[in-house]
Parts: C-alpha cells; sequence; structure tokens
C-alpha cells in the first residue's frame, strides 16, 4: 500500500536490531485516515474469501484490526475452554503466553490475522498454533 510505504519512509524511525518504530502513526498515536486506507486495502485484497473472524494479539496489533478477536497475552483465570501457544516478543525480547478461548475461535472459524508488523514472524506462529487448535481455517495475514 503506498500511503503506508510512504509514511514509513516519512515518519518511521529505525533502531538497532531491525525494529521499526512506527508508534507517532499506529501504535502510540493512530492516524485514522491511514487506518481507513488500511482497512479499505485490506478488505480489497480478501474480498474473495469467506472470512468470518479476524484474530490479533492483544497491545500493539490492535490499531489496525479493531473490532476482532483478541488473543489476549495474560492467562485470565475466567477463561474457559482456553487454547494456549508461546509468541517470542521481538521487540521485548522475552517469551509469553497467548490465549484464546475455544468458544470463540471454532472449526467453523475462517481467520484473517491481522498484526501491526511481523519483525520475525513469531506473533504469526502464535496464531497459527491456536487456529490449528481450534480447527479453523486460516485465510490470510
Amino acid at each position: 500500500m503506498k500511503q503506508l510505504k510512504e509514511r514509513i519512509l516519512s515518519d518511521g524511525k529505525c533502531f538497532d536490531g531491525g525494529i521499526l518504530k512506527v508508534d507517532n502513526f499506529i501504535n502510540h498515536q493512530m492516524d485514522p485516515v491511514l487506518m481507513r486506507e488500511m482497512a479499505k486495502e485490506l478488505v480489497r485484497r480478501f474480498a474473495n474469501h469467506p472470512i468470518n473472524k479476524v484474530i490479533t494479539i492483544e497491545a500493539s496489533g490492535i490499531a489496525p484490526a479493531i473490532m476482532v478477536l483478541f488473543a489476549k497475552k495474560k492467562t485470565p483465570s475466567t477463561m474457559e475452554n482456553m487454547l494456549v501457544t508461546e509468541v517470542f516478543s521481538f521487540t521485548k525480547n522475552k517469551s509469553y503466553s497467548v490465549c484464546v478461548s475455544g468458544d470463540y475461535l471454532t472449526k467453523d472459524d475462517r481467520v484473517l490475522f491481522i498484526d501491526d508488523f511481523l519483525a520475525n514472524g513469531n506473533a504469526a506462529y502464535g496464531i497459527i498454533d491456536l487456529v490449528e487448535q481450534a480447527g479453523a481455517t486460516l485465510e490470510g495475514m
């Protein structure tokens, strides 16, 4: 998407270790016009897929994936039928558990995973694991 690429080049900051900081328009502060254009692009790219569920890992992936199923970073004591995986965070340099209720991610779901940026794909691997545990189908990311 041209607008996103231009915004990354003009406002993104690169840090040691390959970290791209975009918190002034995606993570910490959001540009609603850019978010709308990103949403339109996601709809365009996946228009031919029978998606009925969009998932992200809570925190920075929320903005581009608003109104979705959140894979939680902490295992709540009230969650029933929990599906759990481990994810290594590139930016935090540590592993953490990610979970979702199997009541909300089922074998009937056709899933699109949306996150802000994929550093090494670890978040994607975690979501793939959760989708497989649920018996759902991953349509794209």
